[in-house]
């Protein structure tokens, strides 16, 4: 069984986004070992300038990597990332597996994405959209993901 885990920078606060990750971390229970590492966001004020988004990436960049499983294949999910289809995600899983990687994390960043360092230890580095979404949200739309392509591996019914 792969292990996979999310690992995301801030905790969410509103319920709904919540109820919806909650539910998805309860589907993919029959699937994998999956569990969830939340860091905490750096507190930046209204306009930060670069060197403090820079400082602030930083210690989020150490934090993120104190939190990879030993031997993880990571995905940093990232704007200039490669965007796949849910059946390419499937693949892209189920090749990992089949190579013998048992660990997959997953790191989604904060407010200003993920430090350079994150990115260049990525073993993938994936984008849902060229769109920019709540953090909050892509937490949710990537254990969504996920939850879909291990159904599209198992031949499910949920994958349309």
């Amino acid at each position: 069984m792969l292990n996979v885990s999310l690992i995301c920078v801030g905790k969410m606060k509103e319920r709904h986004y919540i109820s919806a990750f909650e539910e998805y971390e309860k589907r993919l229970s029959a699937f994998c070992k999956f569990e969830l590492f939340e860091i905490s966001e750096s507190k930046l004020a209204d306009n930060p300038s670069d060197s403090e988004i820079k400082s602030a990436l930083v210690k989020e960049g150490r934090e993120i990597q104190k939190k990879i499983p030993a031997g993880a294949k990571l995905v940093a999910m990232c704007i200039e990332g490669e965007t796949l289809s849910s059946v390419d995600l499937a693949e892209m899983l189920k090749g990992m597996a089949v190579s013998g990687t048992n660990r997959v994390a997953f790191v989604i960043g904060g407010s200003f994405g993920l430090h350079d360092d994150i990115k260049c230890i990525a073993a993938k580095r994936l984008s849902m959209s060229k769109m920019t979404f709540p953090h909050h949200l892509a937490r949710v739309m990537t254990a969504e993901q996920i939850y879909r392509a291990f159904t599209i591996i198992e031949g499910n019914k949920y994958h349309k």
